[in-house]
Order: C-alpha cells, then sequence, then structure tokens
C-alpha cells in the first residue's frame, strides 16, 4: 500500500485544533437547545404581535413549556439506562417535530414577516397571524410528508463507479449497499422484511451492511433484525459495526449477523474473484469502537488489509465517512459508509457536514479513492425524513476495459 508521512502538516494541525474547539463548544448543545427548539417558535407564532385571544395565549404557551420539560424527560427515560420504548417513541417525535417548527417559524417566517411589512400587507395583527398559520400548516405537511418518507421501504439508488484498477473480469459487479437501518422502539418487523425482498430483486453479487442496525440489544431487535437472514447473494453478504452497535453490546450483534449468514468484516477481508480477477472486501470496526473497551474492537485498517496483494483493488466498508482520510494514505479504491443519513431532517445536514467530509453520494479522496456515502436505510430517533429520502443502493462497479462475456 502507499507509503505516507505520519508528521501532520501545519494545516492539519490548524485543522484539528479548530474542531477541538468545534467540539468544546458542541458539548453545550444539549443544554441549550431544548430551550431554542421551543422558546423560539413559541415567541414567533405567540407573542410577536398577534393579540390571541387569551385562552390560547395561555394554551399555547403552556403547550410549549409541555414539550420544553416533556421531550427531555422522555428522551432520558426512553434512551437512558431504562430504554422505555414508548418513552423513547415520544421523545423522539416530540424532537423531530420541535426541529421542524424551529427551522421554519426562523427560516419562513421571519423572512415573511419582513416581507408582508414592505408590501404593506394588513396592519401588524394580521400580518403576525399569517405568518403563525403560514408556519404551522408548511410545519404539518412536512412532518406528515416526513413520516411517511421514514416509514417507507427506500428507493433504489442505481449507479455505476469506475474504478481504474478492477480487472476485466470483474466489470459489472453487483454491490448492493444497506446501512443505518437503526431496529428501534417502532416495530419495523414487515418494514424490514420488504427491504429484504427488494434487496434480493437485484441480484447482487455483493451485499453490505455498514453498521448501526439497531437502537438496543441484539436480543431486545432480535424479531426486526431476523429478515436480514433471508437477503441473498452470489458472492458474500458482508457486515460491519457502527457507533450504534456499542451503545447496545456491540458483540451480541456480531454474533446475530453471523447467525444470519452475514460475515462481520472485524478488520479482516475477504477476496471476491470473477472472471480470473480479484477484489478485496475489506472491513473495519467503527472508529468509537476503540473506546468502547470491548477486548478486541478498535478500526485497525493495516490489520484488515493484512496478507493481502498491493495491486489489487480494494473495497472497505467503514461505517463513518470520516474514516476515508486513513482509506486515501492507504490507496484504498472505494469506500462505502453510511452514518450520516443525509441530515435526515433538513437542514441538519449542515451540522453534519461538521464532522464529516460527505453527506451523501460519490465524492473523490487522495489520489484514486472513491468514497461512497449512502442516506441510510432506515432513519435513527425522529421517525421523519425531510429532503433526505432513505436508500438503498445498488453500485456497479465497471472496468476501464469491459468484459467480453455477457
Amino acid at each position: 500500500m502507499t507509503e505516507i508521512s505520519n508528521t501532520p502538516s501545519a494545516a492539519q494541525e490548524a485543522q484539528g485544533a479548530s474542531r477541538s474547539r468545534l467540539w468544546r463548544l458542541m458539548r453545550y448543545i444539549p443544554l441549550i437547545a431544548p430551550l431554542l427548539l421551543w422558546a423560539v417558535p413559541c415567541w414567533v407564532l405567540l407573542h410577536t404581535g398577534q393579540r390571541w385571544p387569551l385562552p390560547v395565549t395561555v394554551t399555547g404557551t403552556a403547550f410549549f413549556a409541555l414539550g420544553l420539560t416533556g421531550m427531555p424527560l422522555a428522551m432520558a427515560r426512553g434512551h437512558g439506562r431504562r430504554q422505555q420504548d414508548r418513552a423513547a417513541i415520544v421523545g423522539d417525535t416530540l424532537l423531530g417535530g420541535s426541529w421542524v417548527l424551529f427551522t421554519w417559524s426562523v427560516l419562513l417566517g421571519v423572512p415573511l414577516r419582513l416581507v408582508l411589512t414592505v408590501a404593506g400587507v394588513g396592519d401588524g395583527q394580521g400580518r403576525a397571524r399569517i405568518v403563525t398559520w403560514t408556519v404551522l400548516c408548511v410545519t404539518a405537511v412536512l412532518l406528515a410528508w416526513g413520516y411517511a418518507e421514514a416509514r417507507r421501504v427506500p428507493r433504489v439508488r442505481r449507479l455505476d463507479v469506475p474504478l481504474p484498477r478492477l480487472g476485466a473480469g470483474l466489470d459489472g459487479t453487483r454491490v448492493v449497499l444497506i446501512t443505518d437501518t437503526h431496529y428501534g422502539p417502532l416495530d419495523r418487523a414487515r418494514w424490514s422484511a420488504r427491504v429484504c425482498e427488494t434487496v434480493n430483486s437485484l441480484d447482487a453479487d455483493l451485499v453490505c451492511h455498514t453498521g448501526d442496525i439497531a437502537d438496543g440489544t441484539a436480543e431486545r431487535r432480535r424479531a426486526q433484525a431476523a429478515p436480514l437472514g433471508t437477503v441473498r447473494a452470489t458472492r458474500a453478504l458482508v457486515y460491519v459495526t457502527g457507533n450504534h452497535e456499542y451503545y447496545s453490546e456491540a458483540q451480541g450483534w456480531v454474533d446475530l449477523m453471523d447467525e444470519l449468514g452475514w460475515e462481520p468484516l472485524r478488520n479482516r477481508h475477504l477476496l471476491l474473484e470473477r472472471g480470473g480477477d480479484t477484489l478485496v472486501v475489506a472491513g473495519v470496526d467503527d472508529v468509537t469502537a476503540e473506546s468502547s473497551g470491548l477486548a478486541g474492537h478498535r478500526a485497525h485498517l493495516a490489520g484488515a488489509l493484512q496478507g493481502t496483494d498491493p495491486d489489487l483493488p480494494v473495497l472497505l466498508l467503514a461505517h463513518q465517512p470520516k474514516f476515508v482520510d486513513r482509506a486515501a494514505a492507504h490507496g484504498i479504491d472505494l469506500q462505502l459508509s453510511g452514518h450520516t443519513h443525509g441530515g435526515q431532517i433538513w437542514p441538519f445536514h449542515y451540522l453534519v457536514r461538521l464532522d464529516q467530509p460527505a453527506v451523501a453520494g460519490l465524492s473523490h479522496h487522495g489520489d484514486r479513492t472513491l468514497l461512497y456515502t449512502s442516506r441510510g436505510t432506515g432513519f435513527w430517533g425522529p421517525p421523519f425524513r425531510v429532503f433526505a429520502p432513505s436508500e438503498i443502493t445498488l453500485l456497479v462497479l465497471r472496468s476501464p476495459e469491459r468484459s467480453t462475456s455477457p
């Protein structure tokens, strides 16, 4: 593999210092985010000149106050030590709803008020009430649509991926990627079965799951994950851990996936051979694995590639896109990742970009490394997807020399 220097450049050091300051600042977000998410819409929709009847003002303010206190409590009971699914559903739904309401109160409500003022539409009270009803209607439509998008079987996204080092015998290799299924408090066993049926219809040579199978232990979410045992591929089913496995007894998930017929690529590889040519399919544990304290769990790319021919093309599974820096340094040809959900609820993708080099789609890194970042097959937490549709991805690998075989 490519030999590189371990000495960081001044630019890398500056970038690292900037990210360190950013993460120190982000530690305080959980403390102020609930206040902003509920207080800002309350002010914009109720207390900026609407002059609603007193019962409406009191009831509306009480609703926002209840959301402000109830959401963190429900999230704590649902995702904390108690792991109460009903509380998690309430907390997650409130989180998603408040995010959408906050976003459109700011991005639509404030400019709309200005436009109406400049246009001389109505008096102050009339303009304020127009803003309120518009924001509420837009929010309701987006939440209904986002819920339907989150619960539907993902559309199949198909694309050809040219790999300059891929042998002609491997041209046309069909790789299906699913990721971030996040089986959780909402029972999605039927959805899981339909996803697997869709995967099986794609005639894949290789099916990959790049982690975040579920929120909860393997024992607890087994029924939802069980349909993964029906997935078929002509060559192999491969899986790597995501960060959420390390919140929920990761080894249990590794064992269950093995039981269901998936090969866990825990810092190891296998060889996919066809038409006289070979592709190295490697995988690494998630970058959070080492801090989990589980023995033997860590992201170890050198170990995953040990014993491979450096002239062979490599397909790497790594849950988080930011692993691509290491992949590019080792001359990996294609990395498949998930984790970002494409932002899941717009405009959250702007925050995702603070931590990850890509949010969705195909991107180029280093001299030859391609990264494909999936928007994810399921959803995490809030049961909504707004302007960030889920996907099942069919990647057709292409060689510079097309095979003459059918």
